[in-house]
């Protein structure tokens, strides 16, 4: 059987990096076992779902490169839930119960489990709820025993249904909830693996008992230790500092973002991977352990900049096309790529090489000197060397007291790439316009 793994958003909010820390890994499994990735947009909350959100998921993924192979959503699946839930009554396995909110809280307070008593309503006790105007919901009954499975992360893995409710599947309104609609997508669209957060651990008890009563073998299950800010605390798909949109704006790399996540709680050391194909290679869910792995920015903006030092010139382009950054040549992105964070910083040094900038002279007598002795073009990399010396012998300066002025006369700047580098890009005439203190 080849596997088909799903990754199944709600459109309720922006992609944030815990959701497409899982959409990666689901990809990243379905790659070199040649399988199948699935799309399913979880959208039955009609009140909170969005077109907008929906097609931001979709937007996402695509920069990320999780391109999906089948797509479904689940409002276009109504008939299969009504279908699925008639089979469950029919077996007596999903039954009525009629208890308002604050009847249930009162028998919280006395019960740690819903104590069944729905299922001690005659025939005759249903229909005069029913005629007092009481809507029923509905819960499955979980048979009380011991379910294991075999976590692709997390090992040998047991739930006790004894020690849980039989969960609602119907509210009174009619709609399904996720624990059941999930199911019978993943039955119907014949997914062989479920790679998810571990905080649907508790739920897969349940969830084994409800693939088993609709006559259906339970696909492997893979819970992914639960991605926690710097402070410890877990991310939310609201949050939008890590949204991938806001990520995306802020000029992120794509693949610096997909490298971050395929390592971070593996144990695996960090190494930066220009290609998704890279991550597929070394990608192992056993690697996983079980603490929740932090999320740091600041680490991730640092193999950003990691990223962008190894990018050629041939895949730059594009990049810098995206954030209009179309006149950078390859001579400016080599020098200047091993000094940016973020590839819209390359902007800062086009304007410098290419553009006008307001020179920062210290010691004008100084800065004529240089003017002085400034060699003739055609200029390379040996000609900071060649003049740098003149200059020295004119001044009798030396060190950071001879390179530095020079250097915030030409860029405006005390840091950069290296002068003998950018001092054939700026070239001589805006050299000497720059030395004479004008913006040039």
């Amino acid at each position: 059987m080849s596997v088909r793994v799903r990754f199944a958003p709600r459109p309720t909010g922006w992609l944030h990096v815990g959701n497409s820390y899982i959409a990666l890994h689901n990809g990243l499994f379905a790659r070199p076992r040649h399988g199948s990735f699935l799309l399913r947009l979880d959208d039955t909350d009609v009140e909170r779902s969005t077109a907008e959100f929906a097609a931001g998921i979709e937007a996402d993924l695509t920069w990320l490169g999780l391109t999906w192979d089948t797509f479904a959503r689940q409002v276009d699946r109504i008939a299969n839930y009504d279908a699925a839930a008639a089979r469950l009554k029919a077996s007596g396995r999903l039954y009525p119960c009629y208890e308002s909110a604050e009847e249930l809280a009162l028998k919280r307070k006395i019960h740690r489990v819903y104590d069944r008593a729905a299922l001690k309503l005659t025939a005759e006790d249903r229909a005069k709820q029913e005629a007092e105007g009481k809507r029923p919901y509905w819960r499955f009954k979980l048979e009380h025993r011991q379910v294991q499975w075999v976590d692709l992360v997390r090992g040998n893995e047991h739930i006790d249904t004894a020690s849980q409710s039989d969960p609602v599947l119907i509210r009174a309104d009619g709609s399904y909830l996720y624990t059941f609609t999930s199911v019978v997508d993943d039955i119907d669209l014949a997914m062989t693996h479920i790679i998810r957060g571990a905080d649907h651990v508790t739920n897969t008890g349940t969830q084994i008992q409800i693939f088993e009563a609709l006559g259906a073998a339970a696909p492997g299950f893979a819970h992914l230790p639960l991605l926690v800010d710097a402070a410890g605390e877990g991310l939310s798909k609201r949050l939008g500092a890590l949204s991938i949109s806001d990520l995306r704006a802020q000029g992120l790399e794509p693949m610096a973002l997909n490298t971050y996540l395929a390592h971070i709680g593996t144990g695996v050391p960090l190494i930066v991977k220009p290609q998704l194909e890279e991550l597929v290679a070394s990608h192992d869910l056993s690697k996983f352990g079980k603490s929740s792995p932090r999320f740091d920015p600041a680490e991730l903006l640092h193999l950003n900049a990691k990223l962008l030092h190894l990018l050629p010139f041939a895949e730059a382009k594009a990049h810098l096309a995206g954030v209009g950054l179309i006149d950078v040549d390859a001579a400016l992105w080599d020098v200047a790529r091993a000094n940016v964070e973020k590839i819209e910083e390359i902007g800062e040094w086009q304007r410098i090489c290419r553009g006008s900038i307001a020179p920062h002279i210290v010691d004008p007598a100084f800065a004529a000197m240089a003017v002085d002795v400034l060699p003739p073009e055609p200029w390379d990399e040996g000609s900071w060397k060649t003049w740098t010396e003149a200059v020295k012998t004119a001044t009798g300066r030396k060190g950071k007291d001879l390179f530095m002025p020079l250097r915030q006369a030409l860029t405006g700047l005390d840091h950069g790439p290296e002068m003998r580098l950018l001092l054939p890009l700026i070239g001589r005439e805006k050299t000497l316009r720059r030395l004479r203190g004008e913006n040039a």
